[in-house]
């Protein structure tokens, strides 16, 4: 049958245009029941004894969930014991256009056969489609579609000889749409009725997501933050300037400070500052809010106090000397961007109490108030919390349990905080991805032959570290008969086995970079391709892709060619495991050896070469990376610690930076070169992706380049498999397709890739500091000789080049009176303690290194000073504080 709408809609040049809308609609859509023989059409989902242990419900049921029932419970829905639900297509199109990682989860539920969830495509059944009435809203004509989809499965299963008591149940919290269902002979029960009504699993009540009646019942009636305005006084209000849309960022260092960063057309963006609660007012680090600016006369500076822990300083609210920033408030909420956080719960004193306080891993997060009945035996765990809302009477947001990780300091239990924490996927590979890997076993085609240089005769070699599996690139050079050299790259051929498009390719796309923890990897593509097909290991025959230089003996290039075959300073480090217990029993930073320069250097030169030919065929659509120049005030640090040695370094350039580097030697000083390349590395920003044809500035700072791009890992970066496609197609080696070209998917593309990227880092940092609270963990105290890095007004923060590790000395306790201390910005900076010692950046200490393990979520490595001693000054470690003190502490 086809249904269809006629229109006429109005053009922009002023005329208008007939519209045409047709629907298909069917009847012989299948219900995906056993019990039916009316319309079976392969292997049934619904089971037929589809019985859940239920006071409520103690016959075989069905689950029909409405809209908000999916969005809000879905860490119910995702529990072992819902089985045998039956998704509308009318609730799924709705999810998907309100919240795609719900969306996401629900479909990932579909299609686990254990689950017996059944999508039902309602809005194309012939008795189930419905006409929207004049006057209904979207809304209410939804609930009614979701209401006639659960009344015709009623009466369709009743019409089945072995039905029994099998019924369908609708779950909705709308007590309008419930009165209606019941009405219409439903049965209908709100969400929460039903879950507490199970009895197979008492613990799921832990895991429902809080209604606003719920979260009004459990909070105060005193009104602590101003309200937020609604979306139309927002959009109001940004299209007038009065307002401004910005994503707000708390700080780690003050919990009582953010900022919003307000990205405006073009480069041109701002920073606003945020001081206090009620100008918080209630957002979450990363939700995209509207900001208030305040007159200039009320800007403040940020502070420069580091906060130990979450306790409160005397100092957060002084006057700063630093430069004052724009300031103001946040007005409204333009899209919460919630996620499940790992942390703590903090169980209350109250003896029987149910509502308690978790604590995030992630300081930034504001801790959560939940309720749980199984308080006693998740102490000391770490668990996973949702918010559910933030009501204005209540100092934390209120959320929900959504299950247990395992016990806190357990090596794996932290491997998969810090991997949830920073999004990276890390899930198995899904049976779709997996089946479109190459069959085994696998080798080289005539067909392949045909379309490639056979370059098998070529000594080609690679320079990996002992024990590597994913080696996605190698060289070779040999002298040519006219004296000249020939000089290649050859990259593992990724691209020939991830065709665009299919899961493997959507998998990858969404991964978008391998992630390398200690003594872990979270492949971007699955083993048999990183670790094999596509690993150019010695003696087996691999498909490559190749960039050819012909040169001269000064290193000039003569020409290019491209063939489908075959120095800024950061201290890494490295740890040595024990064998059995997998504990690191040593830990030291990487030395980097010549041949990575050399393979660095070749790598470098391809990536440029390859840039230069696809923007030359793709001016549009290239896949680029860039990295754009720091503002000239991100180096006051640098410039002033070098004149501090009467050194003087020149920031004209990426070259003039790099010669002055070079040039900044003390022989009496030989770490002093080291240090200032760390600082002058904290001065850059960051190397983004980026499309050709949305961007004009094309520059790579720091390797003063004019194009640059990524072609030589693709085995760990989706961003080269995007630029082996393109080379490919520059060179008619392989066809296009449409989403290569279209330069706003590749835009977005980047910047996925570019947020992955950037998690990917913080996730390796935080398994490094980890590793390194293990390592010191059985150590003690050591005593090591150190660096100043930072001089702040409270506090030194010190590198320790033996291990790559940097920590804090603070210079005053807040149980104590502390030191006079002299702060100048101007010189150095520098910091003056009791007028006895003055300290400078770079300084020589000497500390001792220990691990406070007072808190068990955030343990961390602590420095003391033990040189230059200061007569009269105690930098003691602060004491732990009582756990029912903590409690009490606002963050």
């Amino acid at each position: 049958m086809l249904k269809s709408k006629t229109f006429v809609k109005k053009t922009r040049a002023g005329g208008v245009m007939k519209v045409v809308r047709e629907h298909y609609l069917r009847d012989d859509i299948w219900c995906g029941s056993e019990v039916c023989t009316e319309c079976k059409d392969g292997a049934p989902v619904l089971q037929q004894d589809a019985r859940v242990e239920s006071d409520l419900c103690a016959y075989p049921h069905y689950l029909i969930p409405d809209t908000n029932v999916v969005l809000h419970q879905i860490d119910i829905l995702e529990d072992p014991l819902i089985r045998n639900v039956i998704i509308l297509q009318t609730v799924l199109q709705e999810v998907r256009h309100r919240s795609p990682p719900v969306y996401k989860r629900i479909k990932d539920a579909t299609h686990e056969k254990e689950k017996h969830f059944y999508t039902f495509t309602n809005e194309h059944h012939r008795q189930t489609f419905i006409e929207r009435e004049q006057g209904e809203s979207i809304n209410d004509r939804n609930d009614r579609a979701i209401r006639v989809a659960a009344k015709w499965y009623t009466e369709h299963l009743n019409k089945a000889p072995s039905v029994g008591e099998l019924k369908v149940v609708l779950l909705t919290n709308d007590r309008a749409n419930r009165d209606k269902a019941e009405q219409n002979g439903l049965l209908a029960y709100r969400c929460e009725e039903y879950i507490k009504s199970l009895t197979g699993n008492p613990e799921l009540v832990d895991r429902l997501a809080l209604t606003s009646d719920d979260q009004n019942e459990i909070t105060g009636s005193k009104l602590l933050f101003p309200e937020h305005l609604p979306l139309s006084r927002i959009q109001a209000g940004i299209k007038s300037g009065t307002f401004l849309q910005g994503t707000f960022r708390a700080s780690r260092d003050n919990y009582l400070e953010a900022t919003v960063f307000v990205q405006r057309e073009g480069d041109d963006s701002t920073e606003v500052l945020l001081q206090g609660l009620q100008n918080l007012n209630r957002a979450v680090h990363q939700d995209v809010v509207a900001v208030e600016l305040f007159p200039k006369e009320q800007w403040v500076a940020p502070s420069s106090v580091v906060l130990q822990d979450d306790r409160p300083s005397d100092k957060e609210t002084e006057e700063e000397e630093a430069e004052k920033k724009p300031t103001g408030r946040v007005v409204g909420i333009i899209k919460r961007n919630w996620r499940p956080f790992c942390g703590m719960l903090n169980q209350s004193q109250i003896k029987e109490a149910t509502r308690h306080l978790f604590t995030p891993a992630d300081r930034r997060i504001p801790r959560i108030r939940i309720e749980t009945r199984q308080a006693s035996t998740l102490v000391g765990q770490r668990i996973i919390v949702a918010i559910d809302g933030w009501p204005r009477n209540s100092r934390y947001p209120n959320g929900h349990f959504v299950r247990n990780l395992g016990g806190a300091g357990d090596k794996d239990t932290e491997t998969e905080v810090l991997l949830l924490e920073h999004d990276v996927p890390h899930q198995p590979f899904s049976q779709a991805v997996l089946s479109f890997l190459p069959k085994m076993p696998w080798g080289i085609t005539e067909e392949d032959l045909k379309v490639r240089a056979d370059l098998r005769h070529l000594c080609v070699c690679s320079v990996d570290p002992p024990g590597c599996t994913d080696i996605d690139d190698a060289l070779h050079c040999r002298e040519l008969e006219n004296g000249n050299l020939e000089v290649g790259v050859h990259i593992a051929d990724v691209s020939h086995f991830i065709r665009p498009g299919n899961a493997l390719d959507q998998e990858a796309a969404s991964r978008g970079t391998t992630v390398y923890l200690c003594g872990k990897r979270i492949d971007m593509v699955p083993e048999l391709l990183s670790s094999n097909l596509c690993s150019l290991r010695s003696n087996v025959e691999r498909l490559a892709f190749s960039c050819i230089w012909e040169m001269n003996h000064k290193a000039e290039i003569l020409n290019t060619r491209f063939t489908k075959t075959l120095t800024l300073s950061s201290p890494e480090v490295r740890f040595h495991m024990d064998s059995e217990t997998h504990d690191p029993i040593d830990l030291q930073t990487k030395e980097l050896k010549d041949t990575n320069s050399m393979v660095e250097e070749f790598m470098l030169l391809a990536n440029i070469s390859v840039a230069q030919k696809i923007y030359e065929e793709f001016s549009e659509c290239a896949l680029l990376r860039k990295h754009p120049a720091p503002p000239p005030s991100n180096y006051d640090i640098l410039i002033k610690a070098a004149k501090s040695r009467e050194l003087e370094i020149r920031i004209d350039s990426a070259k003039a930076l790099a010669d002055s580097l070079n040039e900044a030697v003390l022989e009496d000083f030989p770490y002093f070169n080291t240090l200032l390349r760390i600082l002058a590395t904290r001065c850059m920003m960051q190397a983004v992706y980026f499309c050709s044809g949305m961007d004009s500035d094309f520059h790579h700072y720091g390797l003063a380049s004019p194009i640059y791009t990524h072609f030589t890992s693709p085995i760990r970066r989706y961003s080269d498999i995007i630029v082996h496609r393109l080379l490919a197609v520059a060179i008619n080696a392989d066809s296009t397709y449409p989403d290569l070209m279209d330069k706003h998917k590749q835009s977005s593309l980047c910047n996925n890739l570019n947020y992955r990227h950037k998690m990917a880092q913080y996730a390796q940092r935080a398994s490094v500091a980890f590793h390194t609270q293990l390592f010191f963990k059985n150590k003690g105290i050591l005593n090591e000789e150190g660096f100043i890095l930072f001089v702040r007004k409270n506090a030194i923060i010190i590198l320790i080049p033996k291990f790559g590790l940097e920590g804090t000395v603070f210079f005053e306790n807040n149980d104590k009176p502390g030191p006079r201390l002299n702060f100048d910005s101007e010189v150095g900076p520098t910091l003056t303690v009791e007028d006895q010692h003055t300290f400078h950046i770079f300084d020589r200490v000497k500390v001792t290194i220990s691990l406070d393990a007072s808190n068990i979520q955030h343990q961390k490595i602590r420095m003391a000073l033990v040189e230059p001693v200061i007569p009269g000054v105690s930098v003691a470690l602060p004491e732990p504080e009582p756990e029912a003190k903590k409690l009490k502490l606002d963050r």
